[in-house]
């Protein structure tokens, strides 16, 4: 736990600056011997996969974001562009033919972990370590004095130019931000981010909040910290408060967090002023509640559990099936969640592949409840947990052990197709043919944020 917390705040799984221990990799051979699958002959050894999943692209880190830092994160997606952020920026691709995306634009602007998303013309990032101010050539700065940290927001309206407009500071900045659409004419970020810092004139203690961001759609520059909902009464392990991640259902009223200690329950009926419904632990198996996912009827939540915080082999022989997973819970109508079982991926992975549960989304496939899921080294996971107590993988895509710390961040469903981002390698694009998951071609979105879910 102490190891997994510590990773947490200063490595990949978290938003502290971390140093990669090599640089990224050329392309890995395929072990056999450590996964289970057919090799694929469209990959040239690059990759694993079962039968039903289809490598159809990668387009590569590129300048000016393939530095020793530039690790690939989140996702977002609007029309025909994906939107991938990146620890020294993001970038926008044309995504109008998944089977050949290309850049349309990259943009410098440093600060872990650009976590992203989007909305009609405005793109926003989370910040999570100290620099000194908000704009995109501000140098790091020293979490003692009173650096910046929060929300960045870009201009979008020229794909192939984003302008940033704006930011807005947030008490112990902005690991990942949740968008949760308001009225006509304005939208919220719920801002998580672990804390406090002793050291900090940034994120004093106690740190058992998020952070509400109003922002008018057509008046950025004035976005401001609105309210600042307390969540818990106490700090989890090691003296962690606030939250990793918030997904929220609009349409329900709902939201899922991902807290440091527990898994919280919000109603959002008041977008300004969530309130808290209810909180679950795991004590036995969950070390750092990482990420949270409803399904499309909201009678399920799925959370997941970042043990050892994105940079341990969790996925090993020697960790158990119930630990570094994500966990079904069934959520009542009486709004009450009730665990009810695990999933993990099946493929054994080395000793040396950092691997656990990490973003993912759902597959809009009606009266079926399927998600793709990221694994960092573990790969790319499609799964059904229709039956909560005995969720089941159908379908898969990785690539064989590299050094250091690497693999899918982030993978989403979007309009027919999947879209992986990974740290090292850049953005993939994968396609799974299957009769369970086929259904789900015929559903099209015009925007995807994977923390804020709209219903199929």
């Amino acid at each position: 736990m102490a190891f997994g917390l510590a990773a947490l705040l200063l490595v990949a799984g978290c938003g502290a600056d971390p140093t990669p221990q090599a640089p990224p990799p050329a392309a890995a051979s395929e072990n056999t011997e450590q996964t289970v699958g057919t090799p694929s002959p469209g990959i040239s050894g690059d990759g694993i996969h079962s039968d039903n999943v289809t490598h159809l692209a990668n387009v590569p880190l590129g300048a000016p974001l393939d530095g020793p830092q530039a690790w690939g994160t989140d996702l977002a997606f609007q029309g025909d562009y994906a939107f991938v952020g990146n620890f020294d920026g993001f970038s926008v691709f044309d995504i109008s033919d998944p089977s050949s995306p290309s850049a349309v634009s990259r943009v410098l602007c440093p600060g872990e972990q650009n976590d992203v998303s989007v909305s009609g013309n405005l793109l926003f990032l989370s910040i999570d370590s100290a620099r000194v101010g908000p704009e995109c050539d501000a140098q790091r700065g020293e979490p003692e004095s009173d650096g910046w940290e929060g929300i960045r927001i870009f201009d979008i309206a020229d794909k192939s130019h984003p302008r940033f407009v704006s930011a807005v500071r947030t008490d112990c900045g902005s690991h990942t931000h949740t968008l949760v659409p308001g009225d006509a004419g304005r939208v919220y970020l719920y801002i998580s981010s672990p804390g406090p810092e002793p050291q900090s004139t940034t994120c004093p203690a106690p740190h058992n909040k998020i952070s509400v961001v109003e922002v008018p759609v057509e008046a950025p520059e004035t976005a401001k910290v609105i309210s600042q909902p307390v969540l818990s009464d106490s700090p989890g392990e090691g003296g962690l408060g606030g939250c990793h991640d918030i997904t929220a259902y609009p349409e329900k009223n709902l939201a899922a967090a991902a807290c440091f200690g527990d898994g919280v329950l919000l109603d959002i009926t008041d977008r300004a002023n969530p309130k808290v419904l209810q909180h679950v632990s795991d004590r036995e198996n969950f070390a750092i509640w990482h990420s949270a996912t409803f399904n499309n009827d909201a009678t399920k939540v799925v959370f997941g559990d970042e043990l050892g915080g994105g940079v341990s082999a969790t996925c090993d022989s020697g960790t158990p099936k119930t630990k570094g997973a994500s966990a079904v819970y069934d959520l009542g109508k009486d709004r009450r969640l009730t665990l009810r079982g695990y999933f993990k991926i099946p493929r054994e992975q080395a000793s040396d592949e950092n691997c656990v549960a990490h973003n993912g989304s759902l597959l809009p496939v009606p009266g079926k409840d399927i998600m793709v899921q990221a694994w960092y080294q573990g790969g790319v996971s499609v799964w059904d947990f229709t039956d909560s107590a005995n969720p089941r993988e159908i379908g898969f895509f990785e690539r064989g052990p590299l050094p250091g710390v690497g693999g899918s961040w982030s993978a989403y469903y979007y309009n027919g197709h999947i879209y992986s981002s990974d740290i090292t390698r850049g953005l993939d694009v994968l396609r799974i043919d299957d009769p369970l998951t086929d259904p789900a071609a015929k559903v099209r979105i015009k925007e995807l944020n994977a923390q804020t879910q709209v219903s199929y």
